[in-house]
C-alpha cells in the first residue's frame, strides 16, 4: 500500500499504525515521488481523494493507495481552521505561525468555549479503482498557551478530553492511541479484516 505523501515522517507513522495488518505501507517517494496535487476540495474527504487519485493514476493502478487529509476544527471559529489547518496563517506559514494565529483568534475566549477536535479522513483506492473512506476524530479543547515539546502542528495547544495536558506533553505512545489518525486507521484495519 502506497501512502500519498512525500513526507517520510508521516509514512513512518502510518507504517506503525498499520503494523499487524496485511499491508506494508510505503511512501510515494519509493515509487517516483508524489505527483503535484492542488488541494482545492471543500472537505477533508475530497482533498484526501484528490491525493489518492493522483497517486493511483501515476502508479497505473498497480498498488493500493491511501491518502489522508486532516486538521483541527474549533467550534467557536465555526470549524476553522479545518481544511486550511496547514496554511491557516498563509500558504508559507510555519507550524508556529499557524498556532500563533489560532491563539490570537481565540484571544479573550473563555476555556469553556474552546471545544475543538482533530479530524482525519482516509481515502483508500484499490487496484480496481474501488474507493473507500474512513474517518476518525479526537475531541478536546484549545489551551490558553502552548505546552510541551513533542508533537507538531497544533499539538502544544490541543488538550484531548479526559486529560489535563496537551498532545505535545502526552508523548507519542498515548497520542497514537487517542489520535484522529489512529482512529481512522483502526476503521480501515477493520475493513481489511472483513475483506480478506
Amino acid at each position: 500500500m502506497v501512502l500519498a505523501t512525500g513526507n517520510e515522517h508521516k509514512a513512518e507513522e502510518f507504517e506503525d499504525l498499520f503494523a499487524g495488518s496485511k499491508f506494508k505501507v510505503f511512501s510515494a517517494a519509493k515509487f517516483g515521488g508524489m505527483p503535484k496535487v492542488i488541494e482545492n476540495g471543500k472537505t477533508f474527504q475530497s482533498n484526501a481523494y484528490l491525493k489518492a487519485f493522483a497517486l493511483s493514476k501515476q502508479l497505473k493502478k498497480k498498488h493500493w493507495v491511501i491518502a489522508d487529509d486532516s486538521g483541527l476544527e474549533v467550534d467557536y471559529l465555526d470549524g476553522a481552521p479545518g481544511i486550511y489547518s496547514a496554511r491557516y496563517a498563509g500558504t508559507k506559514a510555519s507550524d508556529s505561525d499557524n498556532l500563533d494565529k489560532l491563539l490570537a483568534d481565540l484571544d479573550g475566549v473563555s476555556k469553556s468555549k474552546r471545544q475543538a477536535r482533530f479530524r482525519c479522513v482516509l481515502c483508500l483506492i484499490d487496484k480496481d479503482a474501488g474507493t473507500y473512506y474512513f474517518e476518525g476524530t479526537c475531541e478536546g479543547s484549545i489551551n490558553l498557551k502552548p505546552k510541551g515539546k513533542s508533537g507538531f502542528g497544533y499539538d502544544p495547544i490541543f488538550i484531548p478530553d479526559g486529560y489535563k495536558t496537551s498532545f505535545a506533553e502526552l508523548g507519542e505512545s498515548i497520542k497514537s492511541q487517542l489520535s484522529h489518525r489512529a482512529k481512522a486507521v483502526i476503521c480501515c484495519k477493520k475493513f481489511f479484516k472483513k475483506k480478506f
